[in-house]
């Protein structure tokens, strides 16, 4: 993290001398509370141990949502090039999310029979975990990544890639080369654009006649339902509802033609979408989410409004569970330095009071330690040599893939703690094989 952090403040309206921040989709002034969790230090901006005398920033994690389009969003306090041009998440790292991406590849060379004469371009592009599968398939491939040590490691992938942030310059950039798509992807990319209108703008620039865009991002209706509150925080301005996107595409002549429900993130959707004039014949799919989300209430504000409560009353549940585990004697670990796993821990307040530290598999997090609660992070070999009583899985989402890892855990007599969406004791002693 760099010693100096800027800020950015959008544009707000006055209304009875009270400034109103304004909606990053339609403009409208946002003035209801979806959930307020504090104050917060950027999650991904993992401390060197000379850093930890240092003044480090915190900024309001209040989360807001639009009247008028229903967008839940946060303000953008920190421009992205302070977050994404040196980042600590690989995504390669993830064994699950590196076969997911190879399956979809798979599917969408069969599906719109891509080949040598295509070109796929993917925005927030990682270190290449997705479209190395499409270099061996022989399909030409652009990643486009702002964090230059995250796209240094996609190019030993042999998976060519821009260093910048997307937006409609860029995309005018690429035609004027005569670089047209006929596939763009965007996977779990949305949700970290502060300017949705240049963004979204810019992929229908870069779109061939025919062309096909896919997003991926987590669905509101998981993050409500199962309590997903960790997956809030800066590095994530937006969060999405499908009648929200239905919106969005179609301010910038893009029309959704199809919709799939994925396992990912803790419950993702698939959306696919092509220009307004294209013959892509709709899945019913899609009118059944926008009426199933209507039904549901995703276009009355009051749904939105009863979030918070169900976030408190998690946070009291996983403390007192904590509290008492550590007074009878427990040793507790973390397993992971994702993201989530900071809001849950900054929010709560957990420190090394509770864990005496946690893993991850990546090894540029190793030495370092965690913001705002500056939790050491070491290898995964920790856990053997510190053989605590409880692992605390702090990427739930990856709660299958991290349990088959690490049930050797069991022992000694260690389980797991999951904390979303309540809190849940696994022991491993008692999976079936």
């Amino acid at each position: 993290m760099s010693g100096e952090v800027a800020v950015t403040l959008k544009p707000s309206n006055r209304t009875g001398g009270l400034h109103y921040p304004v909606c990053r989709l339609c403009n409208t002034s946002l003035k209801t509370t979806f959930v307020d969790l504090g104050m917060s230090p950027l999650c991904e901006s993992v401390l060197a141990a000379d850093q930890l005398d240092q003044m480090e920033p915190f900024f309001p994690l209040h989360v807001l949502v639009c009247s008028n389009c229903f967008l839940v969003q946060l303000r953008e306090y920190v421009r992205p090039e302070a977050i994404f041009t040196e980042y600590g998440y690989f995504s390669s790292y993830s064994t699950s999310w590196v076969e997911h991406a190879r399956r979809y590849c798979v599917m969408m060379q069969s599906r719109f029979d891509l080949g040598a004469n295509n070109q796929v371009f993917e925005i927030a592009s990682n270190d290449g975990y997705l479209l190395q599968h499409f270099v061996q398939l022989g399909i030409p491939v652009t990643g486009i990544e702002p964090a230059a040590n995250v796209a240094a490691a996609a190019l030993q992938k042999k998976v060519p890639t821009i260093v910048e942030f997307f937006g409609q310059d860029l995309a005018r950039r690429l035609i004027s080369e005569g670089r047209r798509a006929d596939l763009i992807i965007g996977n779990n990319v949305l949700a970290q654009v502060p300017d949705l209108n240049d963004f979204v703008g810019g992929m229908t620039i870069l779109l061939g006649e025919t062309g096909v865009i896919t997003l991926e991002f987590p669905h509101l209706e998981h993050l409500i339902n199962q309590n997903q509150f960790d997956t809030i925080y800066h590095e994530h301005f937006s969060y999405f509802s499908f009648v929200t996107i239905d919106r969005l595409a179609k301010q910038h002549g893009l029309r959704v033609f199809d919709v799939e429900h994925l396992t990912t993130h803790g419950g993702s959707l698939r959306v696919y979408l092509c220009h307004s004039g294209a013959s892509y014949v709709p899945s019913p799919a899609v009118a059944d989410l926008l009426a199933h989300e209507r039904q549901i209430g995703f276009e009355d504000i009051s749904t939105y409004t009863s979030f918070s409560e169900k976030v408190h009353d998690t946070k009291r549940q996983l403390l007192s569970f904590l509290i008492e585990l550590k007074q009878k004697g427990a040793k507790l670990c973390g397993y992971g330095a994702p993201g989530k796993a900071n809001t849950l821990l900054n929010y709560c307040g957990i420190g090394t009071d509770f864990l005496d530290f946690t893993v991850d598999r990546n090894p540029y997090k190793h030495g370092r330690y965690t913001p705002g609660m500056h939790i050491p992070i070491y290898p995964v070999s920790a856990i053997d040599d510190a053989r605590p009583d409880y692992l605390f899985i702090l990427p739930w989402n990856l709660k299958q893939e991290i349990v088959e890892q690490m049930r050797h855990v069991g022992d000694w007599g260690c389980k797991f703690i999951v904390a979303i969406p309540r809190v849940e004791v696994i022991d491993p002693r008692e999976l079936v094989s």
